[in-house]
């Protein structure tokens, strides 16, 4: 094998399988000599890749974990594996999964073939997700679009669904995702308004990126975290919650959003102080969802409309 950039691609696959590779095996594998292995070797670590050599009669190479990431080369299955599990993660909005995650599929989806592509969205469309059903679900594609238009700095158009069903079209300069576990934000420089906004993208449709490039303007208010956390309560209000649960602190704490933490009040109870950016509505339905008794002492709307709620159930049954 002379061509070397070939023949350096096929010794890195070699590596990245997790095991120690005799030097003399890697020779014979790619029909060159020992000393050939060795400079390519060297050309692998001054890339960054952190090849480690073991001493001995036979000596031995294995591919090591380094300060930094470097390129990774992918088979088939494993390509189409990575982008499934991505898609699914990002689609959900699984807590924990956040921006880079998003990133890395608009990544993989931009230089995936196009027969593993149709196989990515065969498997995709083949298979139901069991969630929380707690939050709305988002395409992967509008995810890996925005993200996109995001990392590139270009302006994005897209149709876009108000809470009150309004249809409107909208031109942004994108600015950053931002996941709050439950949905997927887009902060954004809305240039119709001619001012900041954060779009829910559950409700963005036919994301397009036009090309025209833009300077990132500066946010306002702090980072894209903070402002859309004011932005949410500017928005909704704030809730502030008293709530008296009857289990023990460890079994709530695993039903609830990581940033809620009820404090024991004894082997079996807990309370929970704290305060909310969801509406009552919301509120009202996730501590239903959570199967265990809890009785609310605060705040008072909370209080009344569990009452209407729960009257309009009991009649559905009569």
């Amino acid at each position: 094998m002379t061509d070397t950039p070939a023949r350096l691609l096929n010794l890195l696959s070699l590596l990245q399988t997790p095991r120690e590779w005799p030097g003399s095996e890697l020779a014979d594998r790619l029909s060159v000599s020992p000393r050939t292995i060795r400079r390519d070797i060297d050309r692998l670590r001054d890339l960054g890749y952190p090849v480690e050599a073991t001493r001995g009669a036979v000596g031995g190479y294995r591919l090591v974990a380094g300060t930094a990431m470097p390129p990774l080369l992918l088979d088939d299955e494993e390509a189409v594996a990575i982008a499934v599990g991505l898609r699914a993660g990002a689609g959900h909005a699984i807590e924990g999964v956040d921006e880079a995650s998003v990133r890395a599929l608009a990544k993989l989806e931009q230089v995936l073939p196009a027969r593993l592509r149709h196989r990515v969205s065969t498997l995709q469309n083949a298979t139901i997700p069991l969630t929380r059903g707690d939050g709305a679900t988002v395409a992967p594609s509008t995810l890996t679009a925005l993200a996109g238009a995001v990392t590139g700095r270009e302006r994005l158009r897209f149709s876009y669904r108000a809470g009150d069903g309004a249809e409107t079209k909208r031109l942004v300069e994108p600015y950053r995702l931002v996941s709050t576990g439950r949905r997927w934000y887009l902060v954004a420089y809305d240039l119709g308004r001619d001012d900041w906004r954060t779009f829910r993208v559950d409700r963005v449709t036919d994301p397009f990126a036009t090309g025209a490039r833009f300077t990132p303007r500066e946010l306002p208010e702090g980072d894209e975290a903070a402002y859309l956390a004011r932005s949410m309560t500017r928005a909704q209000g704030e809730v502030d919650l008293d709530v008296e649960f009857g289990a023990a602190a460890e079994v709530v704490v695993a039903r609830l959003p990581a940033h809620l933490a009820p404090v024991a009040t004894g082997p079996e109870t807990c309370r929970l102080h704290a305060r909310v950016t969801d509406s009552v509505e919301w509120v009202a339905i996730r501590l239903a969802m959570m199967d265990v008794p809890f009785k609310v002492h605060a705040p008072t709307a909370l209080r009344t409309h569990i009452q209407t709620l729960t009257t309009r159930l009991t009649a559905s049954l009569t």
